[in-house]
């Protein structure tokens, strides 16, 4: 048995798909002896629930498939319409493809159904032209529906799955507790929280992946608990190796106990749906610290200044601004609506605007063909557009099989689809010989045929996803056989149609992936990586400047929004690099999880380090010049590493930054020790990545 969708899950869905598409399909062939709407009411079922991922369980998946009634319903519409002509079938097929394909820029809630609505069109859009038919096609995807969220809702449902919400309040708690009192949860607790709230150990239907406000706000609230949980671990393991407790000083103590109750304050606001804590305070009591630190270190009558207890001072503090990111965008969240701008604006810049800008940013920053989203997109409309071209040229019999192979069997890799078209193409070999043994051996008692479809449709869709590709296709080659035996005199000749479909399909299929982008992400996520490398190299010294500015000026972070448009674009490709097969990426050793890491890294600082850090004033020359130098350093080893990844060359050793040379008692000791932190942090994290780079496969 091949790994794949494992458990009752898959035997539940496949009740509820069986359910829901004969209960539509007998009563309207044997009761209401429509037959056009019986093929309709059969098919919807399996695209919306077999062939598309529809996220959640129970009522959750009742709704969004109720949601996609009203698409449905106008892809049939003009299906039917353009089938009257080849050419306006196929313009309409690579417009409604790359449309539905490229949906997943809205998120798993909105791209879940794509398939299945993209089944509908092309069920639709095949001849005869019969416009007369068109009621009875909706009333058969209507009822089907309707039926499948019927079973949906009430039928095996599967317990509900754990809300981000409810994820992130689990997380914030931990960290009220971790933080108030170290010791009473364990690093490797706090490690495994953080590692379960990545988009990929949650559950699709509950991603904040949409680029509505609230989806944004819970996302960074999400990834700033992630920070807060991973902060808290490393400081944990940096006290127990230097055995020193952690906020030993008064300051860190009192900011710590903030941070606590900031967090439990947020994970009851999310439980109970009451607003969270205001920000402001949090901020307020971040600022006190700062100039604390400051003046403290500016007092030639204070006890020497100890660096140690500076940096320690350091993580506390980048520990309370996540903290504050995190109850801010808490806030966002809770609002819901347009608000007000908030500092600063490149964090939080979402916020004051409209539903429909938001929704134009995902799109443009995807409509360009470094986004493995378009790609897919284009590689997926084109196929399906060729494909319906050929079949309505040669007038296959049955030619949506053509488009369904193509929709079905196509893969982001070259070498994956040849997998899947091998053995498809084997499955259905065996299935078809099975279909036409059992047809001829038959023949036209239609009472055979609709006592075999029900227990015929149990089996293929709760094996075929488990058994893998050939059984798949194979089994729903036989289910395909006993319904057509039911709806028209059918010989065993529709075996042979249904066979060379889907072989004329593969070859479509294949040449789609060997013409477009036949490598898959692989070589998209270098040069993602390497664009979003040289973008954050960009940002160091123009965060370092930004903190050397005079006091008088207002402090400004420098614009980050770039970068967040190439770490979005890079994000999506390592996705789809992880989830390709294995021979597409076996013996790549770079380390893209650290470049990942880099970058947010990056930003943070950029954003966080000029609008927290009090302005320095009278720094000293050799100080700036360190900073200046430092950054510039840091700066050529992304530089290096980025080219590496387009050229493969391996990259040399960079420098690791040393301290700031500073008086012992200095206004801008606490400032430039932050800052020394944030450049050393990076520095390490690089020199990471250049050491996988120098592995060689």
């Amino acid at each position: 048995m091949r790994p794949g969708p494992v458990g009752s899950a898959v035997v539940h869905r496949s009740v509820r798909v069986t359910l829901s598409a004969s209960v539509g399909f007998y009563v309207f062939l044997y009761g209401l002896h429509q037959p056009v709407a019986a093929l309709y009411a059969l098919f919807t079922p399996i695209a919306l629930g077999l062939l598309s991922t529809i996220p959640g369980t129970g009522p959750r998946q009742a709704r969004i498939t109720l949601r996609t009634l009203p698409f449905g319903l106008a892809l049939v519409a003009l299906g039917t319409a353009l089938a009257q002509s080849t050419a306006a079938a196929v313009a309409g097929m690579l417009v409604v493809g790359f449309l539905l394909s490229f949906s997943v820029v809205a998120g798993p809630r909105a791209a879940g159904p794509a398939p299945g609505l993209q089944l509908l069109y092309i069920l639709a859009c095949f001849p005869p032209y019969a416009p007369e038919t068109l009621g009875g096609r909706l009333t058969g995807v209507a009822v089907g529906v309707v039926l499948l969220a019927l079973c949906h809702a009430y039928l095996l449902r599967g317990p509900p799955a754990i809300s981000f919400r409810d994820l992130l309040a689990d997380a914030l708690e931990s960290g009220a507790v971790a933080t108030a009192e170290p010791d009473r949860v364990p690093v490797a607790t706090l490690r495994e929280l953080s590692e379960g709230m990545r988009l990929s150990r949650v559950a699709p239907g509950e991603r904040p992946t949409g680029p509505g406000r609230g989806d944004r706000a819970l996302g960074q609230a999400g990834a700033a608990a992630r920070r807060i949980l991973d902060q808290l671990a490393s400081q944990s393991e940096l006290s127990a190796s230097e055995g020193v407790p952690l906020g030993t000083d008064p300051a860190s103590a009192v900011l710590r106990a903030r941070v606590a109750g900031t967090c439990a304050d947020m994970a009851s606001a999310l439980r109970t749906g009451r607003p969270p804590p205001p920000a402001d305070l949090l901020r307020k009591e971040i600022q006190r610290f700062q100039a604390d630190r400051i003046r403290r270190a500016a007092d030639p009558g204070e006890q020497g200044v100890d660096s140690r207890v500076l940096r320690r001072q350091a993580a506390v503090l980048t520990l309370a601004e996540s903290a504050w990111i995190a109850v801010t965008a808490v806030g966002v969240a809770a609002a819901g609506r347009r608000g007000s701008p908030l500092s600063p604006r490149d964090l939080f810049w979402y916020v004051d605007l409209s539903t429909a800008s938001l929704w134009g940013r995902r799109i443009a920053g995807n409509a360009t063909h470094r986004s493995v989203w378009f790609q897919n997109a284009v590689r997926v409309a084109c196929g399906l557009a060729f494909a319906r071209l050929v079949a309505g040229t040669l007038d296959l019999a049955h030619g949506f099989w053509v488009l369904l192979t193509v929709l079905t069997l196509a893969r982001t890799t070259v070498g994956a689809t040849w997998r899947a078209v091998r053995e498809a193409v084997a499955g259905n070999l065996v299935g078809a010989v099975a279909a036409g043994v059992l047809l001829i051996a038959v023949g036209r008692h239609l009472d055979a045929y609709a006592v075999l479809l029900v227990p015929g449709m149990l089996i293929a869709f709760a094996l075929g996803p488990r058994l893998g590709v050939a059984w798949a296709q194979g089994l729903f080659t036989l289910v395909v056989a006993l319904a057509f035996a039911q709806i028209a005199p059918t010989t065993w000749r529709l075996s042979e149609a249904r066979l060379v479909d889907v072989v004329t399909g593969s070859v479509i299929g294949l040449l789609c992936g060997l013409l477009a982008w036949p490598a898959g992400a692989r070589r998209e996520v270098r040069r993602t990586m390497a664009s979003l490398l040289r973008s954050c190299g960009e940002l160091v010294p123009a965060t370092v400047e930004a903190l050397l500015e005079a006091p008088a000026a207002d402090p400004c972070a420098p614009p980050t929004r770039p970068t967040l448009h190439h770490l979005r674009l890079a994000e999506a490709a390592y996705a789809q690099f992880r989830s390709e097969p294995p021979a597409a990426w076996e013996g790549a050793q770079a380390d893209w999880h650290g470049v990942l890491v880099v970058a947010y890294h990056t930003v943070l600082g950029a954003q966080r380090l000029p609008c927290f850090e009090v302005p320095l004033a009278d720094v000293p020359p050799e100080a700036c010049a360190w900073a200046r130098r430092t950054a510039t350093e840091l700066t050529t080893d992304v530089d290096r590493i980025a080219l590496h990844l387009r050229t493969e060359k391996c990259p040399g050793p960079g420098r690791r930054p040393c301290a700031p040379p500073l008086p012992w008692h200095h206004p801008g000791l606490p400032t430039l020790v932050d800052l020394e932190v944030w450049l050393t942090a990076m520095d390490h994290q690089l020199r990471r990545i250049e050491a996988s780079l120098a592995v060689r496969p």
